[in-house]
């Protein structure tokens, strides 16, 4: 498959190998295909899910490291919590060109799961899947979603916990 603005160059090997990880472990997904979604309101409609089934994953600079954080849709990313609970002094967000070269990704597609998936230390809001028994997310493309339960995501991907979330606005 060819690099498009919404794949990337790692696009086929992140889905089959989510999937591919799913299977042997034994849990049932739905995978969903629909237009281009930019944001997670536009994810959340093309998959007709809630807007708080959405886990949105956030590559984020922490002092030197880059990691993988996951909050709900419906949350806003708090930096000031990762920076108090990592013992962090500045955060920010990974470029689009560092994303590529991190994940292979495009901003929007990256999935909620570190290693064996991303090459990155995962870390999960204490909200993510908490109001609803189910997590969707883009699955290394910005036109290709996964449906999973929330139990199963949490025992596969095994992210460290803690609250990192706020109320948009808030």
């Amino acid at each position: 498959m060819k690099r498009t603005a919404t794949t990337g160059r790692g696009f086929m090997k992140v889905i089959e190998t989510i999937c591919r990880l799913l299977d042997e472990q034994g849990a049932p997904y739905r995978t969903v295909e629909h237009g281009p979604t930019r944001t997670s309101e536009e994810s959340a409609a093309a998959r007709g899910e809630p807007l708080s089934v959405g886990a949105k994953a956030l590559v984020v600079k922490t002092d030197d490291v880059f990691r993988l954080f996951v909050v709900a849709a419906d949350m806003q990313f708090d930096s000031n919590a990762v920076r108090k609970q990592l013992g962090a002094k500045k955060t920010r967000f990974a470029t689009p060109d560092e994303l590529m070269e991190l994940t292979g990704l495009v901003p929007g597609s990256v999935p909620p799961f570190g290693d064996p998936i991303l090459k990155l230390e995962l870390y999960a809001d204490t909200g993510v899947g908490r109001s609803h028994d189910r997590v969707a997310f883009n699955a290394g493309s910005l036109t290709n979603s996964i449906i999973l339960a929330t139990a199963d995501w949490e025992r596969i991907a095994r992210p460290t916990r803690f609250a990192m979330a706020k109320v948009p606005g808030g």
